[in-house]
């Protein structure tokens, strides 16, 4: 293959799923020990494959909304509330 991408565009769903095996549990189905420089290559192939065909929410790596829960829910002021005397 004569570019990454090339070799991106040529990974089928079921070697993604290997992919990802691999890099979840550090061993090729084969039972060998996958590599550092082997796990970091799997894991960019990973990721540059799921950009081209998974939804966003489904990618390695995804963390939804990042908006904290105490803003999203209205709380009310109770020690400054308009008809207060002071």
């Amino acid at each position: 293959m004569s570019s990454f991408n090339e070799m991106i565009n040529n990974i089928t769903p079921d070697i993604y799923r290997s992919l990802k095996m691999a890099v979840e549990i550090g061993k090729w189905a084969d039972g060998n020990k996958l590599t550092a420089e082997q796990r970091e290559l799997s894991l960019q192939a990973m990721i540059a494959w799921e950009i081209q065909n998974l939804p966003e929410d489904e990618r390695t790596g995804y963390m939804g909304p990042q908006e904290c829960q105490s803003k999203a829910t209205e709380v009310p002021n109770i020690l400054f509330k308009s008809d207060a005397i002071h």
